[in-house]
């Protein structure tokens, strides 16, 4: 149909089409047009067809604002997540949105950039919208977005760690577990003095002080120790060798908070003409899909992102429909992943 045939919009009109204007043109009922739109299988094949159509030609986009408010419930998760780019989360967010939208609900993802202040402003307005459940990464400290948070009544998955004491929903790990076994292997592989290199995160801290503390344990050496702050990257990883070359020469393991750091260790060892594993060991943590590729390939902490991610969908669902969960709490594990790094 031409332009000239669509609805004419009022002067005082948004210029936003309206499901009137799509049962205008489809020749139907404003409720036989919604029928259509949002319960197609209540209204005949031929209504159905002429509906599509003039969505189609109209470029009318259903308000689901509206709808979630007539029905009390929005088909809408937000996620909070400290970045978007992190090779680590990628799978979890992945899995999250793809079990969400198979189920017709839609995914609203922010990032807080590791900001406490970004991320409590994010809670409030996502809060302010009303979304059916919000996933979280992490634990949420106490504070005014906990507070908020446990009295919006909205389902609350966190997730990528573990407490005694979660707002609602809880499916992660411990890191302080993690910190504590790869200690142990990297011991029983005979390393003795050994280094941490770490970005300066809460739930790094936590596995770099259960590794230090195991290790004294074993009555072993103190950890030395390089906090590359917010430098999450490759690039860090190697100035961190370099760094550790010149004030702990002896070190011969290394274990990093992350497989991006770690393969950036990695690389500055084979520049420093340094042999691995036998004369530096290095552990990641996330086993990334790059892990397994480089040579040699990198021993690292396999957390199942894609599992958190998937259950996590399905509790944040079943609460919003007002179904029960079995377990509030689920500890999905995680494996030391030995390859030749390591």
């Amino acid at each position: 149909m031409p332009e000239k045939d669509l609805p004419k919009k009022s002067r005082r009109s948004t210029g936003a089409m309206t499901l009137r204007d799509v049962a205008m043109l489809a020749g139907v009922a404003p409720i036989t047009a919604s029928r259509a739109i949002n319960t197609p299988d209540q209204v005949s094949a031929e209504v159905l067809r002429k509906v599509q159509e003039a969505v189609l030609r109209t470029g009318y986009v259903p308000n689901r604002m509206a709808g979630g408010l007539a029905s009390s419930r929005s088909r809408l998760i937000a996620a909070v997540t400290p970045s978007t780019v992190m090779t680590v989360l990628m799978g979890t967010i992945e899995s999250l949105n793809s079990t969400l939208f198979d189920a017709g609900y839609q995914l609203m993802l922010g990032q807080t950039s590791y900001s406490s202040e970004r991320e409590e402003a994010l809670l409030e307005a996502i809060i302010g919208r009303r979304p059916d459940g919000i996933f979280l990464t992490g634990l949420l400290p106490p504070g005014k977005s906990r507070t908020l948070l446990m009295a919006s009544g909205i389902p609350v998955v966190e997730s990528w760690d573990l407490t005694p004491t979660p707002i609602d929903m809880l499916i992660g790990f411990s890191h302080t577990h993690i910190g504590r076994e790869v200690a142990r292997y990297l011991a029983g592989k005979g390393h003795r003095q050994m280094a941490i290199v770490r970005a300066n995160d809460e739930r790094a801290k936590r596995r770099a002080a259960a590794f230090r503390d195991e290790l004294l344990q074993l009555g072993l050496p103190p950890v030395v120790e390089v906090d590359v702050q917010d430098r999450r990257s490759i690039q860090s990883g190697r100035d961190a060798l370099t760094q550790l070359q010149q004030t702990a020469p002896d070190v011969d393991a290394v274990f990093c908070s992350s497989d991006l750091l770690a393969l950036g260790v990695l690389m500055q060892a084979g520049v420093l003409g340094l042999k691995v594993p036998q004369q530096l060991a290095i552990m990641g943590f996330g086993d990334t899909p790059l892990a397994s590729d480089v040579a040699p390939a990198l021993s690292s902490v396999r957390i199942n992102g894609e599992e958190i991610g998937r259950l996590a969908a399905q509790y944040l669902m079943a609460r919003a429909e007002g179904r029960d969960v079995a377990s509030p709490t689920i500890d999905v594990g995680f494996s030391v992943v030995a390859r030749d790094s390591a």
